[in-house]
């Protein structure tokens, strides 16, 4: 099965995103574009081409026809947000099995905003639980109510990143893209 939603990241060695060590998995799309978000590139929902002047040694290969990111000798320019098999996210997530037991660690779901895609939200927290990871997701809870119950149903930890308590504060802040 393929995921319909792209992930930009899969963190390893996680200390903040739950309990003990995790791997965290992030998710494209988020609706609420918050002026102090530490991952903007998330807010499209779909992949696209990053760009790092740091990195640029302006040799012109990204010019030449036919370029693609995986051309840029020094990954100035990369593709942020990738299709996963389910098979294929396990494999990744499988990789540090031990070092998040021997933590009381596991697996985070954020972005983005993980519940932009409940589908695919439930569908990896269920898989998680069948292999018996410690189940955490990170979220605005910008969903409907019935999403994030069924959210909430499928995980241990439920990280809410509430962002301003100040409704007339927190809506031109946080732009919402709809």
């Amino acid at each position: 099965m393929t995921l319909d939603t792209y992930i930009f990241d899969i963190k390893r060695y996680a200390i903040n995103d739950g309990p003990g060590i995790r791997t965290t998995i992030f998710m494209k799309g988020c609706p609420l574009h918050c002026v102090w978000c530490h991952n903007p590139e998330s807010w499209s929902a779909e992949p696209q081409v990053l760009f790092k002047q740091s990195k640029c040694i302006r040799c012109g290969t990204c010019n030449e026809p036919g370029f693609t990111v995986d051309d840029c000798p020094t990954t100035a320019r990369e593709l942020c947000g990738r299709e996963y098999t389910m098979d294929e996210l396990m494999a990744e997530i499988e990789k540090e099995r031990d070092i998040m037991e021997d933590s009381g660690g596991g697996v985070t779901l954020c972005g983005g905003e993980p519940l932009m895609h409940p589908d695919d939200a439930l569908a990896i927290l269920r898989e998680l639980k069948r292999r018996g990871f410690h189940r955490t997701v990170d979220t605005a809870l910008y969903a409907r109510p019935e999403v994030v119950d069924a959210v909430a149903a499928e995980c241990e930890l439920l990280l809410v990143d509430l962002k301003l308590m100040d409704s007339e504060k927190h809506r031109p802040r946080t732009s919402i893209a709809v």
